[in-house]
């Protein structure tokens, strides 16, 4: 449970990407508990139940299904916001294409990566963030303190710990470090570019805890200085900050949580 009280997200209103995802959910959650309203894309359908229990925190809640790898499905819903919405003062681009371990070239050997994965990895991770960006800005513009923060990954600045990996059906591709690490450079670009006005950071998670193979998590674990795992809260409580005025003079970051992952 995240403690304290953001009383500057009180009555704002936050677009959350992925909001039905693991982290997602939780976002959407603590951002409700701050009071501020919510704007949800996800690409599987509505979750009526999900919905309902966040508004008995007494917010607003908008849900739109959206095509991440289709430029027309995001258009579309830039188009749509941009009628219903009077201002937007918060963007969380979480949404990415991570694939399972069963993705035709996806989490396998580098030579039997696909081309297709690949450019779905890019297409969903470094393109809808910045085609979001792009057709919302003047939205954002609207608010008196606008801000937007993206979700990388450790993966996007560091290559991957093969030992860690071996022994269980897990991957790292190619396309996932390569679009979080165009990410945090468009991170870096946009905060230069949309400035004074708008505050751009990144947040890039280590691994979270999520009943992953034991022996996995083990040697994750040796390979990290505080020895474990991270959970979902740690993750968002970043967020949160640079969400919040406590933030304000903060942009053009990125902020690795990780466990101390990054610090070897």
């Amino acid at each position: 449970m995240i403690q304290g009280l953001y009383e500057d997200l009180k009555g704002k209103t936050a677009l959350i990407t992925g909001g039905l995802g693991c982290l997602g959910r939780v976002l959407c959650t603590e951002f409700a508990k701050q009071g501020t309203n919510l704007i949800i894309l996800d690409k599987s359908q509505e979750d009526a139940v999900f919905l309902t229990e966040l508004r008995r925190y007494q917010i607003s809640t908008e849900f739109h299904q959206v095509d991440f790898e289709s430029g027309d499905s995001r258009s579309r819903v830039i188009e749509e916001i941009s009628k219903t919405t009077q201002r937007l003062d918060i963007l969380i681009n979480n949404a990415a294409y991570v694939g399972s371990t069963d993705a035709p070239g996806w989490a396998v050997p580098f030579q039997d990566q696909s081309i297709d994965t690949w450019n779905k990895a890019l297409e969903v991770n470094l393109t809808t963030p910045f085609h979001l960006i792009q057709g919302l800005e003047k939205l954002l513009r609207l608010s008196d303190a606008p801000t937007i923060v993206n979700i990388g990954s450790i993966y996007g600045s560091h290559g991957p710990d093969w030992e860690i990996y071996k022994g269980t059906d897990m991957g790292n591709p190619a396309g996932y470090a390569a679009s979080k690490g165009g990410l945090i450079q468009l991170t870096r670009w946009l905060a230069t570019t949309l400035s004074p006005k708008i505050r751009v950071n990144c947040v890039s998670p280590g691994g979270i805890s999520r009943n992953q193979d034991i022996s996995f998590v083990e040697k994750y674990s040796l390979r990290t200085p505080l020895k474990r795992m991270a959970t979902e809260d740690e993750i968002v409580s970043s967020i949160l900050f640079l969400s919040s005025s406590s933030a304000n003079y903060i942009t053009g970051q990125n902020i690795q949580v990780d466990g101390g992952w990054s610090a070897w």
